[in-house]
């Protein structure tokens, strides 16, 4: 009997399950319809019958037998519904319980009002250099350009998140370019000033140096020291900077997964920022919160912006604020998308602005040519510049194969305008700001995902020049071409984290995969985002009224989310 055959004796809607090899849709069937009608009566229903009438949902049974033998298509929405909302509430309940949990924590209580009226706290911890001076005007005396109005604005919601009992639990969305470092900047002035360290955690050695630097300029005249914690130190300097950290001798540290090392101990870590939290999963949050003796404040930034459904599935347990305003004077990036063969054309543009004293990036997938994949290589591409188009100009090359010095050297001089034009892979796609950098191409930008291709985008752009972004690519399907025309029609992250959401799928949340739905199960979050918001509420809102979730009512539910805790970092489920 086949499906059509199968479909019109049962006068029904016919279930389609993902198959594995050896097994067919009919003995499938056969086993599901088995399974209905022997055992639906020992499905326990996990959810508290008011929270079913309050949200006016069929009990699980009754959905169970719909979504897999669907009388109609009405009756197998519902039971689609039901599933859906009761997959969003276990993942928010248990969030909620983490927030619940840490909202109960003891943490710091930083004197932020005292220090915004440039008094010091009760012990007396405030440097004695800035005694007297209101933190805003130290903040102001600091920086070396105006804040935006969004930024003051998130930068009150970090005080007002340190100034309370608890620890702060903050992510920090912002597009590229839009100043999240200084808001950062601004806390750790706060905390040190309060007398605790803070601790900055970057993905890679570039970025965790380029923020060490920064912040050295901007906080070392105000009398507090910066230290680099990487991977490349020598024995001697990690043994030192280790010392100094448990002493309590360096307020500020900065470094990659170094800092969460267990030869790492901090005297009094008060503040830890997470840069670029897609690059680390829960654990690492908690591991460099473990380096306190009490829970520290955390801030966790975003590189790019996230879509809102993504951000209540992913960081529920998170507050969140979002900087929505790029500094003043900056001029939006313009971008187009050439074929291959038009490269003279591309060339020409380049030398236009390497002539006019600018510099250039060029961005290729790979670092040496691959029989596996066709696709522009950093290493040829470098040679091919080097040796025709640009011979005049001084190319220069980067790539992750390379050591730390090198790469470190490669890019001090990129920055020192010491070569005009820079090959590199990926490696730059981070926290690299070079402002005399106005033009990059991206070699077959097909193979980049579309969060991806703005990230790398935002490396121009960061100076006060009309800046451009070249796509190089041949679009070889829908999609490729859905991402490219995106790039060229919008410099709006949030815009492009709704379509690269659209695109790729959510993602594994626990983890590092970056496309799918593997860690969801019916629900998908580009269609069920309204669902999704109502079952985060009803979570909050359960967790609010049953603190724990400690009653009778929620004994299945308590199971089901600590079988949650060890992927998503969900305690104090008992």
């Amino acid at each position: 009997m086949d499906e059509d055959e199968e479909a019109e004796e049962f006068a029904r809607i016919v279930p389609v399950y993902a198959l594995k090899e050896g097994v067919n849709q009919k003995l499938v069937r056969r086993a599901v319809r088995s399974a209905v009608e022997h055992y639906l009566d020992l499905v326990q229903e996990p959810l508290p019958t008011w929270l079913l009438i309050e949200q006016k949902l069929k009990a699980l049974p009754w959905c169970l037998r719909e979504i897999h033998l669907p009388q109609d298509e009405e009756r197998r929405r519902r039971a689609r519904k039901r599933l859906v909302f009761e997959e969003f509430f276990y993942m928010q309940a248990g969030l909620a319980l983490r927030r619940q949990e840490l909202s109960a924590t003891e943490g710091i209580a930083f004197p932020i009002e005292s220090l915004l009226r440039g008094e010091g706290d009760a012990s007396g911890r405030l440097i004695e250099s800035a005694s007297g001076e209101p933190l805003w005007d130290q903040i102001h005396r600091m920086l070396p350009f105006e804040l935006t109005g969004a930024q003051r604005r998130v930068i009150d919601e970090v005080f007002g998140d340190m100034g309370r009992p608890h620890p702060m639990n903050r992510l920090l969305q912002g597009d590229v370019g839009s100043g999240k470092t200084a808001v950062a900047v601004c806390a750790i002035l706060a905390a040190v000033r309060s007398g605790y360290q803070a601790a900055m955690m970057a993905p890679t050695e570039i970025l965790a140096e380029q923020h060490a630097a920064s912040l050295r300029t901007l906080l070392e005249p105000l009398g507090i020291g910066v230290e680099l914690m990487v991977g490349k130190l020598t024995p001697k300097q990690r043994a030192e900077a280790h010392r100094r950290a448990a002493a309590g001798e360096a307020e500020v540290f900065v470094g990659t997964h170094a800092l969460i090392t267990e030869s790492v101990s901090f005297a009094n870590l008060g503040l830890a920022v997470i840069d670029e939290q897609h690059r680390f999963g829960v654990l690492q949050r908690k591991a460099l919160r473990d380096k306190a003796k009490l829970i520290p404040d955390v801030l966790v930034m975003t590189a790019t912006p996230i879509p809102r459904t993504l951000t209540m599935w992913k960081y529920g347990d998170l507050d969140y604020s979002v900087i929505d305003e790029l500094p003043p004077g900056r001029k939006p990036i313009k971008t187009r998308w050439f074929p291959p063969y038009e490269r003279d054309a591309i060339y020409d543009s380049v030398r236009k602005r390497v002539d006019e004293g600018r510099q250039a990036y060029f961005v290729c997938p790979m670092v040496s040519e691959s029989e596996k994949m066709n696709a522009q290589a950093a290493e040829d591409l470098y040679e091919e510049l080097q040796n025709g188009a640009f011979h005049d100009l001084r190319v220069a090359l980067l790539h992750g194969q390379m050591k730390p010095k090198e790469k470190e050297a490669v890019m001090d001089a990129f920055r020192r305008h010491e070569s005009d034009v820079l090959v590199s892979t990926t490696v730059i796609e981070v926290g690299v700001d070079v402002p005399n950098a106005s033009i990059m191409v991206i070699e077959d930008a097909n193979r980049f995902g579309l969060a991806q291709l703005h990230q790398l985008r935002g490396r121009v752009g960061r100076g006060q020049y009309q800046s451009y972004c070249v796509l190089v690519a041949d679009a070889k399907n829908e999609e490729s071409r859905k991402r490219l025309e995106t790039m060229v029609e919008t410099n709006d992250g949030f815009r492009i984290a709704e379509v690269d959401l659209e695109l790729r799928g959510p993602g594994m949340v626990a983890g590092t995969q970056q496309s799918g739905n593997a860690d969801l199960g019916m629900a998908d979050l580009v269609h069920d985002g309204r669902l999704l918001e109502v079952a985060r509420q009803a979570a909050i809102d359960a967790v609010e009224r049953d603190p724990g979730l400690a009653s009778d009512d929620w004994n299945l539910v308590r199971d089901r989310i600590r079988g949650q805790r060890d992927a998503f970092g969900v305690a104090g489920v008992s």
